[in-house]
């Protein structure tokens, strides 16, 4: 199918491209990128080929942003699909503008061996509207004593290796493990919790822990882990990304690393730069998520960190689970949120709306510079002639309210139901393929 989007808001960070422009697609591919109405492609199908199925999308309006790519998702697949499931994740995704996702390992049967990410790639060819790229675990069943085969694991097609859910607390094994890595040319992703200082905790140690006298999880459980990782990264050369970052250490150390002139970048979720622990009202474990809702302090360092480019990716930790399991309450019920859906309407509501960044810096943190981080950019994250077709179209004047009822994932468990957004996706494209448009995947 060939497929023209005219008269939209073309935001393109590769080239810094911010211009009206039309986009042609074809075989899957940008065919052409001109100034609207200057590619005049309608009438040359008409003309030569009045058979050609030829698709005209007036984007009017919008942005037309490369398909956004998103670090750090749980698709519970394989295992526990009750939760969600390789198609239902991709299909949430695709609802939000993602056409790339990097799904986490901490799956049942861990993502340790050739047989279960041959599982996850094959599924994912047969069942996802997007791209699904498949991280590795850095330990046989994440039980951080032996390593995974890493070579073997790579050759397979394995995105990157993370031990997400937890970190790997034998610091030398974590060293073997960077070491490889290096010598592989392979991203570590790491989640950085200190699993000794963590002491039972479940919300951030301060408002919200005193406010409901449970267990509280200070800055430092994150903060000394991620600063082991970027010393250890430093010492093998290893490209080392950080994952769901939510204190002002964490920022201040992504600062010195790249100062001394270590390989390491960071992402945010968008629920740790739009809450705060303060923010927690009432016992709904929808608030529950690891790393937890932090101090405005907290989030004022991260947004500064997201303007002046420490931290480069917008990434969700999409993490969904059942009513039931949030229904517990804060001691009992699992970390997570679900965030694939809402993460766009959420970066515009509360940062470019609001002036704190671009519509490029937006396009750059949630397309482009992820897909730098793993190495994808020569084909994904970008609108030029002859990448891949990996669009988002997205209306900055449509406000909406978020409804879980709506959404394409299995997870509801958000504590943004009932909330105006500002700016919502109206159209996802996938290597020329309409996945999404207007409440519905097609």
């Amino acid at each position: 199918m060939k497929l023209l989007i005219k008269n939209g808001r073309v935001i393109n960070p590769a080239t810094q491209q911010d211009e009206i422009q039309d986009v042609l697609i074809e075989d899957r591919r940008i065919l052409q990128v001109g100034t609207a109405g200057s590619l005049k492609a309608e009438q040359k199908y008409a003309d030569t080929d009045p058979q050609a199925e030829m698709k005209v999308v007036d984007a009017t309006g919008c942005f037309v942003m490369p398909g956004f790519v998103d670090l750090h998702v749980h698709f519970r697949d394989p295992g526990l699909t009750y939760k969600e499931d390789i198609e239902t994740g991709a299909k949430a995704a695709a609802r939000g503008g993602v056409t790339t996702v990097c799904a986490m390992p901490n799956t049942k049967p861990v993502v340790d061996s050739v047989e279960t990410l041959n599982y996850v790639q094959k599924k994912a060819k047969d069942k996802a509207v997007i791209h699904v790229e498949q991280l590795s675990a850095v330990t046989i069943g994440q039980e951080g004593t032996r390593l995974v085969d890493m070579k073997g694991m790579a050759d397979k097609g394995a995105i990157a290796f993370s031990e997400d859910g937890k970190s790997v607390m034998d610091s030398a094994l974590y060293a073997e493990a960077m070491k490889q890595a290096a010598e592989l040319g392979a991203v570590i992703m790491a989640h950085c919790e200190d699993k000794a200082l963590v002491r039972g905790g479940v919300l951030n140690e301060g408002v919200a822990s005193e406010r409901f006298g449970v267990p509280g999880i200070t800055n430092s459980v994150e903060d000394i882990i991620t600063a082991r990782d970027i010393f250890l990264a430093k010492d093998h050369g290893t490209t080392l990304h950080l994952c769901h970052c939510s204190t002002a250490g964490s920022v201040e150390l992504v600062r010195m690393a790249k100062r001394m002139g270590i390989s390491v970048t960071a992402e945010v979720c968008p629920h740790h730069f739009t809450l705060t622990d303060a923010d927690i009202e009432k016992e709904d474990a929808n608030y529950k998520m690891n790393p937890p809702l932090r101090s405005e302090t907290d989030v004022q360092a991260l947004i500064r960190g997201l303007q002046d480019g420490t931290m480069e990716v917008i990434s969700t930790d999409h993490a969904p689970h059942s009513r039931e399991e949030k229904a517990k309450g804060f001691l009992e019920a699992p970390f997570g949120i679900v965030g694939l859906e809402t993460s766009a309407s959420l970066t515009y509501t509360a940062l470019v709306a609001t002036g704190l960044l671009s519509p490029m810096q937006m396009a750059e943190k949630m397309s482009w510079n992820p897909a730098k981080v793993i190495g994808i950019q020569e084909e994904r994250g970008s609108i030029e002639v002859g990448k891949l077709a990996d669009i988002v179209i997205f209306d900055p004047d449509t406000e909406y309210v978020v409804d879980t009822e709506k959404f394409a994932s299995r997870g509801k468990n958000t504590p943004y139901e009932g909330k105006q957004l500002k700016g919502q996706v109206i159209m996802t494209i996938c290597e020329g393929r309409i996945v999404y448009q207007d409440g519905g995947n097609l």
